[in-house]
């Protein structure tokens, strides 16, 4: 099992919900969450003024799946997720030690 975190800009998460969903992805989080990387923010100009937008406003994305889906989940993010612009994010993929859901107590892939 891996845990998959993407984040990616805000505009394009109804895009990549709906490219994960068609994989037979069926659960994920979102948050908003803000941040910066290379691009290190940006300028902005309000009423004539102009002012660094130091953290960049992100979507992060974090879905649990089993090992065989996660190249597929990694090719859906991609696509869906490109703009080809400076800040369209990144993907990590992490192991998971162990799942459990709190409602039936299964454990592992069963309760992913």
């Amino acid at each position: 099992m891996k845990l998959i975190t993407a984040v990616v800009k805000p505009f394009k998460l109804d895009d990549v919900r709906d490219a994960l969903s068609e994989i037979g992805i069926q659960g994920m989080t979102i948050t908003e969450v803000r941040g910066f990387g290379r691009q290190r923010g940006h300028t902005e100009l309000y009423r004539g003024a102009e002012y660094v937008v130091d953290f960049v406003p992100k979507t992060r994305l974090e879905l649990a799946v089993r090992d065989e889906q996660v190249d597929a989940a990694i090719e859906a993010i991609l696509k869906s997720a490109a703009t080809g612009k400076i800040g369209d994010g990144k993907i990590f993929v992490t192991t998971l030690e162990q799942v459990v859901r709190i409602r039936t107590g299964e454990t592992g892939a069963e309760a992913i």
